[in-house]
């Protein structure tokens, strides 16, 4: 699919890096390298995402994305920074963001983080905006997760893998499944990304409950629990 792409960014070398592969996947892409700019544009043409650099003249990349979602803009926002601080990329997060991209990358990533930001925003109409397994709720509007009336902070990889596990819930998923639907790029197969994000999920999910959701299947993977 032929996406329409705003690019903000004020490096040039990396802004021309990053519009040549898009272009070269197909894809229309707007640049622009200030948030004055950017908050124009995003509010003037329909894009289908914006990748949105934090460091920015002007209005920083946070400022921007606040505005877009306080006018209920609802593209997808990729946010691009330096800053790889849990406060910094909780700030992006907040503003309206729904990924976080920190400097330097690799820009098969970038096209891969784009893709699976795309595909989520493309869902269904009759897709459900709500999930549950047992006491567990998923808002997927909000992205918000809630167990037993208690609110659960959640990373945008966090929620990407709960929601991945609660759509398929009382059924196990390998760790290759996992790494294809919420990593979305080619990974080695021996990372173990996959159990350091079970890992923080299971201390979120988990703890403090009797009932655990979140189970192992030695040898195959991880597996929720329908209720």
């Amino acid at each position: 699919m032929v996406m329409h792409v705003l690019l903000v960014e004020d490096e040039a070398r990396l802004a021309a890096a990053v519009r040549r592969v898009l272009e070269e996947e197909g894809h229309v892409v707007d640049w622009v390298a200030d948030g004055a700019d950017a908050l124009t544009q995003a509010l003037t043409e329909e894009y289908d995402i914006v990748v949105l650099d934090v460091m920015l003249p002007g209005l920083d990349g946070c400022e921007v994305a606040r505005r877009l979602r306080a006018r209920a803009n609802t593209v997808p926002i990729l946010m691009l920074t330096a800053r790889d601080s849990v406060q910094d990329r909780v700030r992006g997060l907040d503003a309206g963001a729904d990924d976080y991209l920190v400097k330097p990358f690799a820009l098969a990533e970038l096209l891969a983080r784009i893709r699976a930001l795309t595909r989520r925003a493309q869902m269904p109409a009759g897709d459900p905006l709500w999930l549950r397994a047992g006491d567990l709720e998923l808002d997927l509007r909000a992205r918000e997760a809630v167990r037993a009336g208690r609110r659960i902070e959640l990373t945008a990889r966090e929620f990407a893998l709960l929601e991945v596990l609660m759509r398929n819930a009382g059924q196990v998923l390998t760790r290759s499944q996992l790494l294809d639907r919420v990593w979305s790029y080619d990974m080695l197969t021996e990372s173990n990304v996959v159990d350091i994000y079970i890992h923080y999920l299971r201390n979120k999910v988990d703890r403090g409950f009797e009932q655990k959701l979140i189970r192992t299947v030695r040898g195959v993977g991880y597996a929720l629990r329908a209720g």
